[in-house]
């Protein structure tokens, strides 16, 4: 049993329901209703997103065990073997483009789908360059956002000519993850950063903790707080620029959810005090309440109920799968 519960550490399972929906999202906002394909294109966004995971936790072994936190991850106890974590790898890569070719099968190969498979190859080959040389380069958050999105841009494409509605989802996904990488981890992780002689944003702006006291200059506040205000305007542009259709009550719940996020984002900026559970648990329901407002905007798009379950399923996977691998809710070993 406490195999099980290492591998399934390994491959991230409460946060599957997240990963798998990002493509889902996409195919929605094109059209797509049959549940098979959607089932199919969860399937490879999830196995697409893990396989990101698990290389970046295959490259840090070393650097995860001088975090007392990090050092009952699978691979840094011994749990799992660095042999077993590459033929998952290697098994996920393959698995993701068999599943593909099952969402396509017996259906033409147009430009479209051309560009939907340049799209995985390109977010795996990004998404790797950051896990091997993510700790060593300035900025290379910025590989690893624009790979979420081509994930993302993936389930759009399968279905043809993305959008403006996509375009738009595009380009709030990359600025979250962006946020997440830069702003989220560039704060929980400033206790040791340092330590490893790890190059980012977040240090290179100064971010750093003295004693139980966390420094974060206003130049780094600015970076982060910039990045979410323009997230919160752009979640309204597909209703005033280009007369997408919603309802009062959708545009008022949209605007009350963002100032939300608006608050705890700048909590996290304003901090002063260095306590990583705290910030896990704060980063943790950052997370959760960003992923629902694209579903809300979406709320007249492609209907209340779709919508909806696209903001119940990660919370609930999450929910239901956490405990069974003994971790607390909200609170994720990373």
């Amino acid at each position: 049993m406490s195999k099980v519960v290492s591998y399934a550490k390994l491959l991230r399972v409460p946060g599957i329901g997240a990963f798998g929906i990002i493509p889902v999202i996409a195919a929605l906002a094109m059209g797509a209703s049959d549940i098979y394909s959607l089932s199919l294109i969860f399937i490879i966004g999830a196995f697409a997103s893990v396989f990101g995971f698990l290389i970046n936790d295959y490259v840090d072994i070393e650097l995860d065990g001088f975090v007392d936190e990090l050092k009952k991850k699978p691979l840094v106890s011994g749990d799992v073997s660095k042999k077993n974590a590459l033929l998952i790898a290697f098994y996920l890569a393959f698995t993701t483009f068999f599943f593909i070719a099952l969402l396509w099968y017996d259906q033409p190969i147009d430009s479209f789908k051309f560009s939907a498979l340049i799209c995985i190859i390109l977010a795996g080959i990004f998404g790797t360059f950051y896990d091997v040389y993510g700790k060593r380069i300035v900025g290379s958050d910025f590989f690893v956002a624009i790979s979420v999105a081509l994930i993302f841009l993936f389930g759009a494409l399968t279905y043809g000519q993305p959008t403006t509605i996509i375009w738009i989802i595009f380009i709030l996904t990359f600025e979250n993850i962006l946020y997440m990488n830069v702003v989220q981890n560039g704060i929980k992780d400033a206790d040791h950063d340092y330590k490893l002689g790890v190059k980012n944003i977040a240090r290179t702006l100064g971010v750093e903790v003295q004693e139980k006291k966390i420094v974060i200059p206003r130049s780094f506040q600015a970076f982060g707080f910039g990045l979410r205000l323009f997230a919160a305007v752009l979640f309204f542009v597909p209703f005033i620029l280009f007369g997408y259709e919603y309802y009062l009550w959708q545009i008022i719940l949209l605007v009350l959810l963002i100032i939300v996020y608006l608050f705890l984002d700048a909590k996290l900026l304003m901090l002063k005090i260095y306590d990583r559970s705290q910030i896990r648990k704060l980063i943790a329901i950052q997370s959760f309440l960003r992923y629902s407002l694209v579903p809300v905007m979406l709320f007249k798009i492609i209907g209340i109920l779709p919508s909806v379950l696209l903001i119940i399923i990660p919370i609930v996977w999450y929910i239901l799968f956490t405990p069974f691998l003994g971790e607390k809710i909200f609170k994720p070993r990373m």
